[in-house]
């Protein structure tokens, strides 16, 4: 089983990162985690650039996913959602519309740590929402750190790991 795992957020000591790489930490054998680390790189979306050739960044964003079994979106709260550069990206990824979209049917999990006490519920949802309306399977699991700064890294581990083998249990991936 081939994860891809996103964080949200480009900063440095990111929480949802560091969530990200406990998650890694558990899987279990026979799974390989990959962190994707070119959110950044991906432009902002314009229409007029969806023909060929594809901007670099973006190509290796949608060539990420394509190749992904599952994929796993870690996201901060920026103003009660989203933040902006997981949006574009998911903005581009759900282009074209439709079957020939790489998040079509893809299986997405979303959790998400924040310094709040909310553990990033709201852009959660509507990450979750942006993700089901570009037509990924989004699995209905859930996972909220509230409070991310004081989390401890076992702490941190034990919840993600758990929360890691729920989505696996979740995802029924058929052989490609």
């Amino acid at each position: 089983m081939r994860v891809l795992a996103v964080s949200g957020s480009l900063r440095k000591a990111s929480h949802n990162t560091a969530l990200l790489r406990a998650m890694a930490e558990e899987a279990p054998e026979g799974v390989t985690f990959t962190l994707f680390d070119g959110l950044e790189a991906v432009p902002p979306f314009n229409e007029d650039r969806e023909d060929h050739p594809q901007p670099p960044g973006l190509a290796r964003w949608r060539n990420a996913l394509r190749t992904a079994d599952l994929v796993v979106f870690a996201t901060p709260e920026y103003n009660t959602t989203i933040p902006g550069q997981l949006k574009n990206a998911v903005d581009w990824a759900s282009r074209p519309f439709g079957e020939e979209s790489v998040l079509w049917g893809r299986p997405v999990a979303v959790l998400g740590a924040s310094k709040t006490g909310y553990g990033a519920m709201w852009s959660q949802a509507d990450l979750r929402k942006a993700l089901a309306k570009a037509g990924a399977r989004v699995l209905d699991a859930e996972l909220a750190i509230p409070y991310a700064h004081r989390v401890t890294g076992d702490v941190l581990r034990r919840r993600a790991g758990g929360y890691l083998a729920d989505v696996l249990d979740a995802v029924k991936v058929p052989a490609r």
